[in-house]
Order: structure tokens, then sequence, then C-alpha cells
């Protein structure tokens, strides 16, 4: 399989990524979101995610960033409606 060559297509591999981790960790998401401890909740799947969007895009496109910005749109900036202390 080719490797991602286009920065749409990261990022759209990248919001594929963190919609998973979304859908599948919502209990664990919300947990850490009330309790402040989001990452080290859900460390394990964020990495597995991150060595899924690396062994797929090409390095110089990794090295944008493109799934952290995807794991803040997802999991973050999409959960506000969580009461936390943390906003």
């Amino acid at each position: 399989m080719a490797l991602i060559d286009t920065q749409e297509a990261a990022r759209r591999l990248a919001r594929a990524i963190a919609s998973d981790l979304s859908l599948y960790n919502e209990e664990k998401i919300t947990t850490g979101i009330q309790n402040d401890t989001l990452f080290a909740e859900i460390d394990e799947e964020i990495e597995e995610g991150r060595a899924l969007f690396k062994s797929r895009v090409s390095p110089e496109l990794y090295s944008h960033q493109f799934y952290e910005r995807a794991l803040v749109d997802v999991l973050i900036r999409s959960k506000g409606h969580i009461k936390s202390e943390i906003w």
C-alpha cells in the first residue's frame, strides 16, 4: 500500500483515527475530561492510533502534526459539553 502523500488525505486519516478513538472509548474520555486525566486514561489507544497514522503517511506529512490536531479537535473540542473544572 502506498503512503499517503497529500495533506488533505493525511488530515482525513488523522480525523478518522481520532473519531474511532472517540467512538470506542467514550466512557474513558468522559471520565478523563471530568477528572483532567484524559491523556492518562487513553494513552495506550492514542499511541496505537499514532503508530497507525505514522505507518500510513509519508514522513514529511507525519511531521506536520495532523494527528495531534485531530486529537484536540475530536477528543477535546467536541466534548465541551462534558462538565469539567478544566473549562
